[in-house]
């Protein structure tokens, strides 16, 4: 039975993070003390120092050779089981994306920030234990898979987008700049393609705004990008110049039309993901969730020759339809004269405006093949490398888990002058972090970001659902009393903020996991109360 004594443990241990992330609410919103920039400025801060400060400080604390086998196994278990059942159901259905979004609501919480202070008041010390080990897990094993996933998916896109039909599974090596750090489409991306005697094809990608050789695909082109004047997206305009053009995406916001010379916006080759609108570059602090564009998203290829090219029309509504031979347009069974578009100042539009988005759209996509597994395999492995290599938590995980290794086997403690140099920026870090949340739930423009319906939805996954299949995994494992309380009540913890980092960079619906992080952690408190209680009769 639960205790008036216990239940006020739990009490002082959480309100004073609701606390600080009340002030840090009030702050921007009644009492305008900080500005966007401003909050970005103390989310890097916390995304980039204090957190990974604080993780490493209770990692390298933490004994590795007393881990608890059962409690990890469960935990390992029940996720392993989501990720099967809904890897059963993409392949089924092909829904990755939903895949991906699904498995993150309801496995991965906010262990370090809400699970250790709030665990240790409800069950005691020991659970400080074993939310470090689960801490562990996740930095290194399970948000590499999701990182894994999300860089997959982002692959697929870029190369069923560049190379239509079968060219696609003719790729042998993908060569990747040095400074293309991800597939997430923050910034513009070009592939270039070269195609061997044997017709096999060797595809290079790079930055759109990086220097390109003389060789190759898009050397020919001479088209410099720059920044449109359209508000709250990453826009590129371009001045089309004569001679051969080569497969290009049009993407949702990328289309600007002129007075004067036609301009047609396009990024050469560019991955389709949300790219824009967020208050900072930075990619792991919490910054306003990205919204899309009204602008229809749709796939746009020019080439040379009799091969079709995809041009759009205004005046259709943003429709596309189907170059066959220089002055005709074919789609939806009708064949129609139009001018040059690109070559004449005066071009009407109106001339393809019966052109069929359905019908090139299907033809344009139907038919696809991807490389085969172990190329594709590379490629995805050298970015999530890439992309874990900046995250400052891999580094305070592992070396964290590192020194903890050293210090337990040899009994070597660590040196004061480092120790007090990391607790001073530790001591802020879970402060700070509640704090940062504050901040990123005030400079959003809705709580509930994703809708009610999903809202309801998504809570039921993260509260209900997860803590279902985490009891299930800990009885089977032979968890028992505090241990499998401790269990299920970490399993219902609002959903980690590193997932929802994810799904801002790939623009896989963000207003969901935003959702998650922000209505989440006003109810997680009397959710695990609750769990608490019921845990406790």
């Amino acid at each position: 039975m639960i205790s008036g004594n216990d239940f006020y443990k739990v009490m002082c241990a959480m309100v004073p993070l609701y606390f600080a992330m009340l002030v840090a609410y009030g702050s921007v919103r009644w009492w305008r003390i900080f500005s966007p920039e401003q909050c970005a400025g103390i989310n890097r801060f916390v995304a980039v120092f204090a957190v990974p400060v604080l993780s490493f400080h209770f990692i390298s604390q933490n004994d590795p050779y007393q881990m608890d086998p059962k409690f990890i196994l469960a935990d390992t278990l029940s996720k392993l089981l989501v990720l099967l059942l809904l890897s059963s159901w993409a392949i089924c259905k092909g829904q990755l994306d939903w895949l991906i979004t699904l498995f993150s609501l309801s496995t991965l919480p906010n262990t370090l920030v809400m699970g250790i202070p709030l665990l240790q008041a409800m069950y005691g010390e020991f659970t400080q234990s074993l939310m470090v080990q689960l801490l562990v897990l996740q930095c290194i094993i399970w948000y590499t898979i999701l990182l894994f996933l999300f860089e997959y998916r982002a692959a697929t896109i870029l190369i069923k987008n560049q190379f239509p039909g079968n060219m696609a599974a003719s790729i042998t090596t993908f060569a990747v700049d040095n400074d293309v750090i991800s597939l997430d489409g923050r910034g513009p991306l070009c592939t270039e393609s070269e195609i061997d005697a044997n017709g096999q094809i060797r595809v290079r990608i790079r930055r759109s705004t990086s220097s390109a050789p003389e060789s190759g695909f898009s050397s020919s082109l001479g088209i410099t990008p720059r920044a449109s004047n359209l508000s709250n997206a990453e826009v590129f305009s371009v001045n089309t110049p004569p001679g051969p053009l080569h497969e290009f995406q049009l993407a949702n916001e990328d289309v600007e039309f002129g007075h004067g010379d036609l301009a047609v916006g396009f990024r050469a080759g560019l991955s389709p993901q949300l790219s824009g609108g967020y208050a900072s570059s930075d990619a792991y602090s919490l910054q306003p969730t990205p919204r899309r564009s009204n602008v229809n998203e749709m796939d746009a290829t020019t080439t040379t020759g009799n091969t079709p090219m995809w041009v759009m029309s205004p005046a259709s509504a943003g429709k596309i339809c189907r170059q066959t031979s220089p002055g005709k347009c074919e789609g939806g069974g009708e064949t129609q004269e139009y001018r040059d578009a690109l070559g004449e100042k005066e071009a009407s539009f109106r001339d393809f405006a019966k052109c069929s988005v359905e019908d090139g759209i299907e033809d344009n996509r139907k038919n696809k093949e991807m490389p085969n597994a172990y190329v594709m395999l590379r490629l995805i492995l050298t970015m999530v490398g890439r992309k874990l290599s900046r995250n400052p938590n891999t580094y305070s995980s592992v070396l964290g888990l590192l020194w903890s290794l050293i210090s337990f086997k040899w009994n070597v403690g660590m040196p004061s002058l480092v120790r007090y140099s990391i607790q001073i920026i530790s001591d802020a870090g879970l402060g700070m972090a509640m704090f940062s949340l504050g901040l990123f739930m005030a400079i959003q423009p809705r709580i509930i970001a994703c809708g009610v319906k999903m809202a309801i939805i998504g809570m039921v996954i993260r509260f209900i659902i997860g803590p279902m299949v985490m009891s299930a995994a800990s009885v089977a494992v032979g968890l028992r009393g505090v241990r499998l309380h401790t269990a299920i009540v970490q399993a219902a913890l609002p959903q980690g903020i590193v997932p929802f980092v994810f799904a801002r960079e790939y623009g896989l619906h963000p207003d969901i996991l935003s959702t998650g992080v922000i209505f989440g952690m006003l109810v997680s408190l009397p959710v695990t109360l609750l769990y608490y209680i019921l845990l406790g009769l």
